[in-house]
């Protein structure tokens, strides 16, 4: 997986100047309305902590990815928006790092074994609690 995990990373710093952290929260912006999510459940939808989401939108936000902003419906909240910066480098990293990821990832196993994969991956995201479906797999 940390090789798998390396060489993602390094065809996003590569092609796109991106982190694999800047991708991974400009995956969701991108993909809510308005490009605007509460740090919270941006947080939430990565799977880390507070503090690991504060740093890295500092990051992003210096570099002109991301905005922040007051939350108008808790003051003690924030939102983190897209920038047309962060959008576009969303947009021109994707796909090549979709190919990326098929690529090195899913081409070297049939359809049988990544039919297998999903099913062992359900499972055990069942097991532990989790709540997202892996329908995203590509069959």
């Amino acid at each position: 997986m940390r090789d798998l995990q390396s060489a993602f990373d390094r065809q996003l710093a590569d092609d796109a100047g991106l982190s694999g952290a800047d991708f991974a929260l400009l995956v969701p912006l991108s993909e809510s309305p308005e490009g605007v999510l509460r740090t919270r459940d941006l947080g939430l939808m990565v799977g880390w902590d507070r503090s690991r989401v504060s740093h890295q939108v500092s990051r992003m936000q210096r570099r002109g990815l991301v905005a922040r902003e007051d939350c108008a419906d808790d003051a003690r909240g924030s939102m983190v928006r897209l920038t047309p910066e962060g959008r576009g480098a969303i947009e021109a990293a994707a796909p090549e790092h979709v190919n990326t990821v098929r690529r090195l990832f899913f081409d070297p196993l049939s359809d049988e074994e990544v039919d297998l994969l999903g099913g062992i991956l359900e499972r055990l995201r069942e097991r532990n609690g989790g709540d997202k479906e892996l329908s995203h797999l590509p069959r």
